[in-house]
């Protein structure tokens, strides 16, 4: 009997310390994802990918579209790769991203696609729960998923960890199957599944560029698989990528 007992109670260990990894996991992407359901404050857009813009915005070719002078300012003189996030409002979860690269002092736009942000839109000051996105310029240094490494240059961190919790919506299931972390309260130069928070838990964390699932995220910017492929093969740590995000009257402003 005593067997029994100890046989029975290695199983309940067993079973509390499983569940208690998938709760972990769980708050290390509360960040991302759509794990209550909701869907975005606006309908979402449809539309594929887009190899370049349909019509090219007159401006000056040193600067970014759509980002005025306060964001200008703070993408780092060594940058050279951009991630442009535009969202088309405070409270939208629509928005588009643009690539963009430079030669010599010149910008120009490689591809573009149709993508969503938090479900209740964009914050300056975001915190755990909001259902925001993040406003400002972050760079960008590591990479990982469920699926294997498509070719990314940024370090990438396979491992079936970054499966969503089973208790999250179906259309969720592949939404980590590739993402690349926006540097936005996390350490750089680990996974993006590391859970330290420099400042703090209350700022929140796991902002990610993700596969989209159709609707706003927890926080996160989503976009399509050939997106996040492209991304990932092109993103380059030599280049010192960038993502800059924000809703248009943000960017601008």
């Amino acid at each position: 009997m005593d067997g029994g007992r100890a046989s029975a109670r290695s199983k309940a260990k067993a079973a509390l310390m499983a569940g208690a990894a998938v709760t972990a996991l769980a708050v290390v992407l509360s960040g991302c994802g759509a794990e209550d359901g909701g869907s975005g404050s606006e309908s979402s857009r449809s539309g594929g990918d887009k190899s370049s813009a349909k019509a090219e915005r007159v401006q000056d070719p040193t600067k970014i579209p759509g980002v005025g002078g306060t964001y200008q300012s703070k993408i780092p003189a060594k940058s050279d790769q951009v991630v442009a996030v535009e969202g088309r409002g405070k409270d939208s979860a629509d928005a588009t991203v643009r690539l963009y690269s430079r030669q010599g002092k010149k910008w120009s736009q490689e591809r573009s696609w149709s993508a969503h942000n938090g479900k209740k839109g964009w914050t300056h000051s975001h915190h755990q729960g909001d259902k925001r996105s993040p406003v400002g310029v972050f760079t960008l240094s590591d990479a990982g998923g469920v699926l294997s490494d498509p070719g990314a240059k940024l370090p990438y961190a396979h491992t079936a960890a970054f499966t969503p919790p089973t208790y999250w919506p179906k259309k969720t299931r592949h939404d980590f199957d590739h993402v690349i972390a926006i540097d936005y309260n996390r350490v750089k130069g680990t996974s993006p599944l590391d859970p330290t928070r420099p400042q703090g838990q209350a700022k929140g964390g796991s902002i990610w560029l993700h596969m989209d699932h159709g609707s706003g995220t927890s926080g996160c910017v989503s976009l399509s698989k050939s997106g996040m492929t492209t991304l990932l093969r092109t993103l380059d740590p030599a280049k010192h990528p960038v993502v800059v995000m924000g809703d248009k009257a943000s960017l601008t402003g």
